[in-house]
């Protein structure tokens, strides 16, 4: 059976597409042209938050509903216009790993079946020195309202503390609260000060919210992972496709939209964000522009941490 091919020429280089019509979303008809396109329409607001930043690649090359993979290590078969930076293993020994900082580089990988392109929150020049901070909330139940909720206080002590909060759908089941950060300090120190804040908010609800790894001791309440914050660690990026029913995204949202009661992680998808776009714009547009340092925060934190 002959392999249907297209191609596609973007900023000079030439993407073979490969099964256009192979559907990935089984559910919703979504095929592999759909996620090309979305991907290649979405690149200006989506390549900020991939610039220069190691990826891991999430594929599904027979679709959703069959197993998937994780891929770290750049496959041989890669074009040379996909650039790449080399990582210090943990273990020892390097790997070398895809950087998206073009269009036809985000396309390539939608046309290798890659749904997310999971982002360091460092990048290649200051791998040890991440330029964000995030705050993971998990859901233990079905309830949305305990992780908007969550989040709501953690922006308010991000205020009290003088840094800029932001807050966007995981296109799972919770919500990412993001810090964009100077890249001054290291990953331990970062994770240190996300701790302690972390802290502060479970003691102001104990009930609904907890730092318990473990699942089994949640006991219903929203679980704060600050474990994103370390080296080699990642997070789904701004406008990433999840591999879920519906094709979600990690979408950015504005404060206000906490407050509706409609509102669920899953609600922006590839099917409906460019209108959602065209309507309320981007509430992340300046995220970069307000990057912070956590030398004056820290110093308010460990008063907030004293007098709690």
């Amino acid at each position: 059976m002959a392999v249907h091919r297209e191609h596609i020429r973007i900023g000079g280089c030439d993407i073979k597409i490969t099964r256009p019509d192979k559907v990935l979303f089984p559910q919703d008809g979504i095929t592999k042209r759909d996620l090309i396109d979305y991907y290649r329409r979405i690149a200006p607001r989506m390549l900020p938050h991939l610039r220069n930043r190691p990826l891991a690649l999430e594929r599904y090359p027979s679709g959703i509903q069959s197993p998937g993979f994780f891929q770290k290590a750049t496959p041989f078969y890669f074009p040379d216009w996909i650039e790449t930076v080399t990582i210090k293993r943990k273990t020892g020994g390097t790997v070398r790993q895809v950087v998206c900082n073009n269009a036809a580089t985000l396309v390539y990988l939608a046309n290798q079946a890659c749904i997310t392109p999971h982002v360091w929150l460092s990048r290649g020049d200051q791998l040890e020195r991440p330029d964000q901070l995030v705050f993971d909330l998990d859901p233990s139940t079905d309830s949305f309202e305990p992780v908007k909720a969550t989040a709501q206080a953690l922006k308010h002590l991000l205020n009290e503390l003088g840094l800029p909060a932001y807050v966007k759908t995981t296109g799972a089941r919770g919500l990412h609260v993001a810090v964009p950060l100077k890249q001054t300090e290291t990953f331990p120190s970062v994770r240190a000060f996300a701790v302690g804040l972390a802290e502060i908010a479970v003691r102001q609800a104990p009930e609904q919210r907890t730092l318990e790894q473990r699942k089994e001791r949640r006991c219903g309440r929203v679980f704060i992972d600050t474990n994103r914050n370390a080296y080699a660690q990642t997070v789904a990026p701004l406008y990433s496709v999840r591999p879920r029913r519906g094709a979600p995204l990690s979408a950015p949202l504005g404060w206000d939209e906490l407050g509706r009661t409609e509102l669920r992680p899953e609600s922006v998808t590839i099917r409906n964000v460019f209108e959602r776009l065209d309507k309320t714009g981007d509430p992340w547009k300046n995220f970069w522009q307000q990057r912070a340092s956590l030398k004056r925060a820290r110093q308010k934190l460990e008063k907030l941490s004293g007098a709690g």
